[in-house]
């Protein structure tokens, strides 16, 4: 079947032309057999690179261009959706308006009107319908991609309530994208729809395992390691391996820290198989890697180092730009090799010609180390093979023994794909969305138990009597909470319970947070407060921080507010998580640099960040519930920690940070040299401001004080 054929406008075949895309792929060619461009609901479960992407843009062209209504493309990361949105944005030449919406869980986004095609996160979605945004009835098509994270503890319920809302409230086209699963028509059933199975890749993957002397493929002809590099661990003899035969490749292992060693250690071979132009723009990007945080941590300087030989790490304690710089310099070739966490896996799209996978096991604290799905490995393993470059790519799993090879190749290269499972009925994921339901669209209890009847949860175990003793208990806690309010069998929010819910706060979460807002006395006090709670996941306490723990809890034990817990109580633990976080945010606020922190604390940039804007998020929701019920001063002290903790400033340099251009570093430089508030700046000579912030920055200040610039950063 060929583009050109396809019951499309003349304007998006023209534009998949540009793809370089002529002839569909089997499972595209299927989907239209099935349907899609004919609004019908769609499940498609093939393989990494089959071409699913493209069945989804078909259907939004469709959906769009000929009957005028809105696409909503949901994803499950934000680098996916970064990445889905610059990709998109190619269709804005014929007409179609394309939008992203990841953050601010507090808002309907009705800008969002004027776009056709939206981009969003599960989570995103489900607080933007908490706000029924007047967009709403205007969607004729939601796209779920990687819709078997269903089965996921963490995501999977809020996609499946977000699925069932829009089924039953708007009924649109569905079209759910999938990696292979054992029960994709379970999932097509339960969404009405057509289903596409197909193992189809476009570039042919080997699957195999190395036992340390031979890898032994499933396909074709096993493949020795030259004895001369005996010694060296199996994943760096197979990826020097890859960079001999001038190819790339990605290896997963399953720690932060595991990534940054290897990757260390490969630097050290790999430099050498390097030609002097690599070498000469690899050193101009290990430059860049350092300017991308104000003063580079140990992290930055390591990563740096790394890249001058052609390796880098990646993770999520890496900061934004350095994990771009990473990615794009992989997609042009000079970074030969990546050392990453299986997040990267699921996340953007980066194949490689060979995938190394090191650590089939992940560690689980009750359990100890556990060998991961086979539809995680599926997902690394998919990674192989890059079109256009590629006639083929290899996955390999690395063994420690001739034993565990066996046991590695049966279990994975042989294995099916796990089926996938509805997580709804887990109690603290279930209670923030009964409350929304009660906030929007449910008025008693027998309206929420018909909603829970239509979910995958109670199609695939037909039973929903699980579920009903729970929403009774979340009830009834929801009334104690004065989050509703129970007339007989009627059910409603109350203020505060509709405040809670857009928010989109755990309800007990929402209940700490009024408790300790009517007590707290100290900017820590608060700070300890919202470190407490599950949304922020506290840090972990290492041994070595035990020390510097509990020499502050005793220093601080009479200024704090809330009870202490005894060592030997089981709630000790999670306090001294909630402590360690408090106290890095409190050294943030107090002008202390990442490195400092990485060192201290063991917090890296990228985990900083992250943390800095749920204690955003989690500080303006203190504002918000704190209006509610009148705790006035209360809300001053939140509102300065919201802009100290953005910015990493002390309490003293508040008003120079809210001057665009101007940020920790700069601001701290004026206020040193005698610069502390802005009258102070507007009589000050521009010559003696670009001395000391630079000619641009002190011109951009002046126009902002003088008013020739109003817009201001606050």
């Amino acid at each position: 079947m060929r583009v050109n054929g396809l019951d499309l406008p003349d304007d998006a075949k023209k534009k998949i032309l540009e793809k370089g895309i002529e002839k569909l792929t089997p499972p595209q060619v299927d989907a239209v057999k099935k349907g899609v461009l004919n609004f019908k609901n769609l499940v498609v479960a093939a393989p990494t690179a089959s071409g699913k992407t493209l069945i989804a843009e078909m259907a939004f062209l469709k959906m769009i261009l000929e009957n005028r209504k809105k696409a909503i493309y949901i994803v499950p990361l934000r680098a996916l959706a970064y990445e889905k949105f610059q990709d998109f944005k190619r269709y804005e030449d014929i007409g179609i308006k394309v939008a992203m919406s990841v953050g601010d869980y507090d808002s309907s986004d009705n800008w969002l009107a004027n776009y056709d095609l939206i981009i969003v996160t599960s989570e995103k979605l489900d607080s933007l319908l908490r706000h029924n945004p007047i967009w709403l009835r205007e969607i004729g098509l939601v796209i779920s991609d990687e819709i078997h994270l269903l089965n996921d503890e963490g995501r999977g319920p809020t996609l499946e309530v977000v699925l069932t809302k829009l089924k039953m409230d708007v009924n649109p086209q569905i079209i759910g994208l999938s990696a292979t699963i054992s029960n994709a028509q379970e999932i097509a059933e339960w969404l009405d729809s057509e289903l596409v199975v197909s193992d189809y890749r476009p570039i042919k993957l080997y699957e195999g395992v190395y036992d340390g002397e031979v890898v032994r493929f499933l396909e074709k002809k096993d493949e020795y390691i030259h004895e001369s590099q005996e010694g060296l661990e199996g994943e760096i003899l197979l990826a020097l391996d890859t960079i001999k035969k001038g190819k790339q490749a990605l290896i997963f292992l399953s720690t932060r820290r595991s990534a940054e060693s290897l990757a260390s250690k490969l630097e050290r071979f790999t430099k050498n198989l390097l030609t002097e132009d690599e070498r000469k723009k690899l050193k101009k990007l290990s430059e860049n890697i350092l300017t991308v945080l104000s003063h580079p941590t140990k992290q930055c300087k390591k990563l740096s180092s790394c890249v001058k030989g052609g390796v880098a790490f990646h993770h999520a304690g890496l900061p934004h730009g350095q994990r771009s710089l990473i990615e794009e310099y992989f997609r042009k070739g000079l970074i030969k090799v990546i050392c990453a966490t299986p997040t990267l896996a699921a996340g953007v799209d980066l194949p490689a010609f060979r995938v190394l996978i090191r650590d089939a096991k992940r560690y689980y604290s009750n359990y100890g180390y556990v060998y991961i799905p086979v539809l995680e490995y599926q997902q690394m393993a998919g990674r192989a093979g890059r079109p256009r470059y590629d006639s083929y790519g290899e996955s390999i799993l690395i063994a420690k023994s001739e034993r565990e090879s066996e046991e590695l190749f049966n279990r994975f290269v042989l294995g099916e794909p796990e089926e996938i499972y509805s997580k709804l009925s887990v109690e603290p994921v279930l209670r923030t969305h009964v409350l929304s339901l009660i906030n929007t669209t449910v008025r008693n209890e027998e309206q929420l138990k018909k909603f829970f009847s239509n979910t995958f949860f109670a199609y695939q175990f037909e039973d929903i009597s699980r579920i009903e003793e729970i929403l009774d208990r979340i009830i009834d806690r929801l009334e104690e909470q004065k989050f509703i309010k129970r007339d007989g069998n009627l059910l409603q929010p109350t203020r505060l319970g509709k405040r809670v819910s857009e928010l989109y706060l755990d309800p007990e979460s929402a209940y700490k947070l009024l408790n300790g807002m009517r007590v707290f006395k100290t900017g820590f006090d608060l700070l300890l407060l919202i470190s407490s709670l599950m949304e922020i996941s506290p840090l972990s306490v290492r041994k070595k921080d035990l020390e510097i723990m509990e020499e502050e809890i005793l220093k601080r034990r009479d200024d704090i507010t809330f009870e202490i817990p005894e060592e030997w109580d089981l709630e000790y633990d999670n306090f001294l998580k909630a402590f360690k976080t408090a106290l890095v945010f409190e050294e943030w606020i107090n002008e202390r640099g990442e490195n400092y922190l990485l060192d201290k604390y063991g917090i890296t940039p990228g985990e900083l960040n992250s943390k800095r804007e749920i204690a955003d998020w989690l500080l303006y929701s203190c504002e918000e519930l704190g209006n509610l019920i009148g705790l006035r001063e209360k809300i001053k002290i939140a509102r300065k920690l919201r802009t100290r903790i953005k910015y990493g400033v002390k309490e003293e340099l508040l008003n120079l940070v809210k001057l665009r251009g101007i940020g920790r570093v700069k601001a701290r430089i004026l206020y040193d040299a005698g610069f502390r508030r802005l009258s102070d700046l507007k009589r000050a000579p521009k010559e003696r401001l670009g001395d000391l912030i630079g000619p641009k920055t002190a011109e951009s200040v002046m126009k902002q004080i003088l008013g020739e610039d109003k817009q201001k950063t606050l």
